[in-house]
């Protein structure tokens, strides 16, 4: 006598199984377009520590760089909580320019 059972699911595929909760830590990476920085950051960690560390390491100042996350510009008490940051986020820095044509 056989009988046909449905061979058991693999641990995660059942519908009423709740996703695992999300990473305390993010792994963040920064680039200027020649550099790339990783940093491992708490979702609630302000990132001007994330900003402060990257203008240190490339000897550049604060002030003169711009950090974007999706074409938007990040503030220094922003945190990835707040912009809806995913492990493997990319910011992207820029030197600020100002003045222009005459």
């Amino acid at each position: 006598m056989s009988e046909n059972r449905p061979s058991p699911s693999p641990a995660g595929d059942r519908p009423d199984e709740a996703p695992p909760p999300p990473s305390e830590h993010l792994n963040i990476k920064v680039t200027d377009g020649n550099n790339e920085v990783f940093f491992k950051i708490k979702r609630s960690t302000q990132l001007k520590k994330l900003m402060d560390a990257f203008c240190e390491r490339q000897g550049k100042e604060f002030r003169s760089c711009r950090f974007l996350f999706d074409g938007q510009r990040v503030n220094a008490t922003d945190n990835p909580e707040s912009l809806d940051m995913t492990d493997g986020d990319v910011l992207e820095v820029h030197q600020e320019q100002i003045g222009g044509a005459r």
